[in-house]
């Protein structure tokens, strides 16, 4: 526990509906806050958990967030760790493409989210489930 009163510990959120991904969202923004990101930041890891959680209720019906304060080279950051084992992605190359969508959308979701973080990470497979990361560092 640092001098606030806040933990480095992982806040973990499972996952089974809207209400889920709400909390994920609002969760994901007060940590942004708490580490110190202003209402820009704020706004982009919230945006992108909330693509995640939903992809979780609209691909997989179940899953968790799992939402944590970092720290790189004395540079403070925020990640959020999104697994389900839902039927996975067949051809990751193709849900990457910017207007594909595999569940008729608009096909943003996870390019935009790719481009709004400073790191991404996708692990998938048909029948696997998936594993999204993402990261955002604080910039001075």
């Amino acid at each position: 526990m640092n001098a606030r009163g806040e933990t480095n510990e992982p806040q973990k959120v499972l996952i089974h509906g809207q209400r889920d991904a709400a909390r994920c969202i609002l969760l994901a923004r007060q940590l942004a806050a708490q580490v110190g990101f202003d209402t820009v930041g704020q706004t982009r890891f919230a945006t992108a958990a909330s693509e995640l959680a939903q992809n979780v209720v609209r691909y997989a019906q179940h899953g968790s967030m799992q939402l944590r304060r970092l720290e790189r080279a004395g540079k403070p950051g925020i990640e959020a760790i999104v697994e389900d084992e839902g039927p996975g992605i067949e051809s990751i190359e193709r849900v990457m493409q910017e207007r594909v969508s595999t569940g008729g959308s608009l096909g943003l979701g996870l390019p935009g989210t790719r481009r709004m973080m400073d790191d991404f990470e996708l692990h998938s497979a048909p029948g696997e489930g998936t594993r999204v990361t993402i990261r955002l560092w604080l910039q001075p």
